[in-house]
Order: structure tokens, then sequence, then C-alpha cells
């Protein structure tokens, strides 16, 4: 007969945390929210780490190159969504592992013959202003100068003029030679209060820039997360069906880690991608997979190789699986179970699969309790699509902002890959609904705001860290009564600006 579950399937929404003992060592600027991203052996450091536990959802409407950019500011991981050509997606990693980096390629380069008419369509395509002038116009050629929007200008330049009529010649240069450490060009940028400073190697070639911009921002963003390069960290998803075309695109555009989306990750589908992964690249590619309910899911997925696993069917504010197809279960009791299921597969193996909790979060405080009851992050595409970053539209509708947003399972997205199980090929019926959600405004503001929350939060715990909050926190079920007491009631509410004169 079939296997019945003893307790309800709960959510987010029917759990409040207890407050702990919090000393004075307990302050939110003191509280520590890194969290391994991929899985490692216990004892031993994680290949990647997030700075924040917050991931942008591998959807059309949230995760582009714009997301990844300001979420990796923030300290956060995007996964660029894959229901696209594998062209298109691999241009948005690229162009994320190319916004941000210490020491920068060039990829604007000229020949000292050609005319401003090719500067100026090449930073049309580019947006960069700062253009190397090679012998032979290609990044390996010898470095004659460089071009920058101070030297010409538009209006009095003639369009013909000779790029060598105009631009700064090499031996009018300040440059660093190739060796020189990140520190060391930051300090010759400021001394001679540059914007550029082009690395030469011993042959008179172009290396790498660095830029002053990157440095201001990372003053500006202490957080940020970058890899070993300087580079912004990006995510991507993959399919189950032309994994093995996009998965080495994606890979060779500098995706630091892939996931396998999917919205029933136990399935033989999914452990023939991690096995042709494992086959292909060993342990070098880092692929999460997902999403599972329950610990059986989750031993399969680990099993089969996964770095971390996504958890959550039918939580997401617009998927409807549930009632489409009746399969699912509450976030709250997946994490729960899930998370049993992963210290007990640590016992055994000796290492850590973290947990991403993929839906359900409806408050801020959701996050929280995600964190306590295991999930090492959260993957998010309602908060997400709130702001200016996202892909969707904004518009005015009847006096209120609101940006578009839409599932993968929806018409609209038409990601049939995500839902298939060797059928068809097409989408039959649709598991996700088009929709809008209230504008919020920037992505900085916003999530800065969600993090004080957290951090107090935890501090209300007891905790500075989210291996505490795991081991430490207390959680109580409340009643449907306690909710309605947990908000404002029994008074009665002044309108926004009411006895302001």
């Amino acid at each position: 007969m079939a296997y019945y579950f003893s307790e309800p399937s709960r959510t987010f929404n029917e759990y409040l945390l207890v407050p702990g003992y919090s000393s004075k060592d307990c302050r939110p600027d003191g509280v520590d929210l890194r969290t391994p991203l991929v899985k490692y052996r216990i004892g031993e450091e994680p290949d990647v780490m997030m700075n924040i536990p917050m991931a942008s959802a591998i959807m059309q409407a949230v995760s582009d190159d714009r997301m990844a950019v300001a979420l990796a500011k923030e300290g956060g991981a995007s996964f660029i969504f894959g229901s696209q050509s594998i062209e298109n997606q691999a241009a948005m990693v690229k162009r994320v592992k190319d916004h941000k980096a210490g020491f920068v390629r060039s990829d604007s380069n000229i020949r000292p013959d050609q005319t401003l008419a090719d500067i100026v369509a090449l930073k049309a395509k580019s947006g960069h202003s700062t253009i190397a002038v090679t012998d032979d116009g290609t990044a390996e050629g010898r470095i004659v100068g460089i071009v920058t929007s101070r030297d010409y200008r538009v209006s009095r330049t003639p369009m013909d003029a000779k790029v060598s009529e105009f631009m700064t010649p090499f031996e009018n240069l300040v440059y660093a030679e190739d060796g020189v450490s990140l520190s060391e060009a930051n300090d010759i940028l400021w001394d001679h209060k540059l914007n550029a400073l082009p690395i030469i190697d011993k042959q008179q070639r172009l290396t790498h820039f660095v830029f002053r911009k990157d440095y201001d921002s990372h003053k500006e963003n202490p957080c940020e997360l970058l890899d070993s390069q300087k580079r912004y960290i990006v995510g991507a998803g993959v399919n189950t069906h032309d994994y093995r075309e996009r998965i080495p695109a994606l890979v060779e555009a500098g995706a630091d880690v892939l996931c396998i989306d999917s919205s029933d990750g136990f399935t033989e589908w999914l452990k023939e991608t991690l096995a042709w992964v494992r086959a292909e690249y060993g342990d070098k590619v880092k692929i999460g997979a997902g999403n599972v309910v329950d610990k059986d899911g989750f031993r399969f997925l680990a099993e089969a190789g996964a770095d971390f696993v996504k958890i959550g069917i039918g939580g997401g504010s617009i998927c409807i699986t549930r009632e489409q197809k009746g399969i699912g279960r509450g976030q709250a009791s997946a994490v729960i179970d899930v998370a049993a299921a992963r210290a007990e597969f640590a016992r055994e193996t000796g290492y850590y699969v973290p947990l991403c909790s993929d839906g359900g979060i409806v408050y801020d405080y959701h996050m929280t309790l995600a964190l306590a009851m295991g999930a090492d992050f959260m993957m998010l595409g309602r908060y997400f699509a709130r702001f200016d970053e996202s892909p969707s539209a904004r518009l005015n509708i009847n006096g209120t902002y609101v940006k578009e947003y839409w599932g993968e399972g929806s018409n609209r997205a038409r990601n049939w890959q995500r839902y298939d199980h060797g059928g068809e090929g097409r989408l039959t019926f649709e598991e996700g609904v088009d929709s809008y959600v209230p504008y919020a405004g920037s992505l900085k503001d916003n999530v800065g705001q969600t993090l004080a929350k957290i951090r107090a939060t935890m501090c209300s715990c007891g905790v500075t860290s989210i291996p505490e909050l795991q081991n430490n926190t207390k959680l109580t079920l409340v009643s449907a009564t306690s909710i309605v007491e947990g908000g404002a009631h029994d008074v009665i509410l002044k309108e926004p600006g009411a006895g302001v004169k």
C-alpha cells in the first residue's frame, strides 16, 4: 500500500523562532553570513563560498547578466536562465566575468590605420571607451597606443581621421610590466591619476588592463563575491536535454557553478546528466541539482554527485504544479526532512552537501527560518523580480508600478525542458503563471534591509553564524490564532499620512 507521512506538509508560515541567550558580543555587525555553495570534505574549505545566503532563480524574468553583477556586488550568486539559446546564455556569463576583474584582458582592439568611425562602431558594440591600438588589431598584437574618450571629440574630429593621428602613443603611456601585483597596479593608478593602467610584457604586448573603477567598486561593495582572478562569480542553469553542448559552452564562458534546473530532480535523466559531467570534467565543474522534497530524493542526487541539492516543488509564487499535478510538499517540511538526510549522509561519507531552499519565501523572516531548518542558502524568484536589475519590464498599472513576472512553466516561458520526462518535447499544460509583482526599487537597498533583518533575528537567537543558527536554534509551531496575534490586531490602523499637517 502507499506510504503516508505521519506529519502534515508544513510551510514556513507555521513556524516561529524562539529567542536564545544573547551575549554582548552578539551584535548585527558581528554576524557572519558566509555559506558554502558547493560540497566539500568536512574539515576542509569549500571551493566556492557565498558571502550572503542568497541566489537568484534560474528564470527568464529574474536572472540575466545585469542581475548577476548586481547580486555578486552584494555577495550572492545568480544562476543565469537556461531557457534561451546556448550562445545567448554563454554570452551573458561572459559579460559577467568580463565586467569586473583585477586584471582584464582587452576585448576592444584596433589598428592604427583604422579610423574614428571604426572607434565609434567598436565602442557601440563593446560598450568600452578604453581601446588598445595594436599593430594587427588583436589583443595579442604589439601595442602602439591607446585611445580613450578624451582623445577625440565626435563633433570636431573627422570620422575618417586615422587612429594614429589622435591616439596616445606608446612612448607617452604610463604602464606596468607583466607580473605586477594588483595592489602595486592600483598604487600606480592612484599616483598617476589614471583611469586605466595597461600591463605590458617584454615583447610590448598588452596582457591586461587594470581599471580604477574596479578599485572604487570594491571599496563601495566590500562583500562582493569574486573568484581567484577578482572577477564576479556567476552560475548558470542547464537542462537534461542539450547539456552535452550547453555545458562546454558555459564552462568556456567562465561559469563558476552550474545547476540542473528540473521541476523533478528524482529521475534517471538527472543521474545521467551528472554522470556525464563527472566523466567529462571530474570534480572541476561544480554542478548542483534539484528539485527534491524528501530524504530519498536528496540521497539520490547526493550519491549521483551533485555539488548542492535544491529543495522545493510547487512552493513558488508563480508555480501551480501542486494544482495541476497534485505533487509537492510544504517547503518547511521538505527542508527539515532533507536536512536530516544531509546530516546522515555527512556522517557516513565525510562530505557536506549544501542545501538550497527554492520557493515558499513570502516574508523576509522566512529566509531565517529556512536557514535555521538546515538550508545553506535560498534561491529566490519573486523577491528579485521586483527590482530594477531584473530583466522584466516595469509597468504602471492603475497608478501602481509593477514588474512582470512569469514562471518557467508558463506558456510565456515555454521551458518544456524543465518539466519534460522524455515526452513530446513541448509543454502540454502549464505549471506556471504570468503575473505582476510590486516594483520595489534597487536590489542594493532591498537586499541590505533583508540582511539587516536576518542579522538582527540571529542575534535574538544568540547566534552569529549560519552553522550556529542551524545547530543551536529553537523553533516552535504556531496555531492559526497565534498567526493572527503576530500581526497588528485590535487597533484601528491609520491611513498613511493621517494626522500629519
